[in-house]
Parts: structure tokens; sequence; C-alpha cells
């Protein structure tokens, strides 16, 4: 007997392609009733999701209390596609200071720190009197850990630069230690913390 795929020379009965079973050439009816385009779907959005987003765990207290030790955070990489970096804005970097490893066979993977945007090219940045100055004017921020004890000189944020710091300004090390630092080593932006242990350490 000949298949329905391939058509016949011979003048066979038509009820031989009529068949009521299962016809192949319903292609679409085929992968809706198999579930094939839900996991196409699944598979899109988990391109999606690796190549614009990420979940990280926090691993030390430099951010803190905004982001404590062990949090789990989602972050996007999508929107400074669209916008530049903002101020008041968490986001992950390559570490400024890293150098590239002598051996080229094999590369050193890049450190990847999380700070927060506190002044943008353009402004004028200080430390004084345990606060935060920029052009001038000291900023309110009650998201700190604790005032400053520290003072830091007049700093120029250059052109593709922005100034970062940690919330936990005394225990950070940000840009008050390496100056500004480049977005081009901007990877991506803080959008919300998933997961917090319950026995959390500063």
């Amino acid at each position: 007997m000949m298949s329905c795929l391939k058509s016949s020379t011979f003048n066979q009965p038509s009820a031989v392609c009529s068949s009521p079973k299962w016809r192949p050439c319903q292609s679409w009816d085929f992968l809706l009733s198999t579930g094939l385009v839900r996991i196409l779907r699944l598979i899109v959005l988990g391109l999606l999701w690796s190549t614009f987003s990420e979940m990280l765990s926090i691993p030390s207290s430099s951010m803190y209390p905004t982001l404590r030790i062990g949090d789990r955070i989602i972050v996007e990489k999508a929107s400074y596609y669209f916008r530049k970096p903002a101020v008041n804005d968490i986001v992950t970097f390559r570490n400024p200071t890293q150098k590239l490893e002598l051996n080229k066979d094999e590369p050193r993977k890049d450190e990847i720190f999380i700070k927060r945007i506190v002044a943008k090219a353009g402004d004028w940045v200080e430390v004084k009197h345990g606060k935060l100055y920029v052009n001038g004017i000291a900023r309110d921020e009650d998201f700190i850990a604790e005032i400053q004890r520290y003072s830091s000189r007049l700093t120029y944020v250059p052109e593709d630069h922005v100034y970062v710091l940690g919330d936990n300004r005394n225990n950070s090390y940000d840009s008050r230690i390496w100056g500004p630092l480049p977005v081009e080593n901007i990877v991506g932006r803080f959008v919300t913390c998933c997961y917090r242990p319950s026995n959390h350490r500063r």
C-alpha cells in the first residue's frame, strides 16, 4: 500500500488517502496538540532571560543595609541600551582595577561588583564632615549604614563615567579608592531582591 505523503500514479480508491486517522499534513494542529509551541516558547524565554537578566548572590556587606550577605538578587541588562545609567541606580560592573592575566590561554574571569551610582558625568563629588557632596550640595541619604568616617578630595566625573559608592560607606571598595567608573564596565542594573536568608549576616 502506498503512503499518503507521496502521490500515486495508479487509480487507487480515494479512501486510501482519506483515512480518519492522524494526518501529518496538518502541521499546525500537530504542533499545537503535542505542546511543541509551548516548548518553543519556553526555549525563547530562556534565551531572553540568559541574555538580558541573571540572578546573583551578594558575597559581601559593602551594600548593607540595602543588600546583605547571601541575598539573591535579579539584575537586568537591557535598560542601558535605551538610556544612560542614572543617579541612585544600583549597578553591577566589572572591576575597573582588574589586571589581565599574563597567560592569554587561561583568561581570568571578570570580578563583578555591585554599588550605587551617586554622581554622573559632569558632576563634582566630595566627602567631608561625614556627608556626600555633589556639586557643592550635601546629599540626603537615608539608605546608608552609617555616616562616613572619612573624607575624600574633590573629584570631577568625566564623560562616559559615573561615580559609585557602597551603601556601607566605611566598608566598601569603590570610587573613593579607584576613582570614577567607566560606563562601559557596567554589566546590569539591580531590580529586586528575590530571596533573603533568615539568618542573614551583616
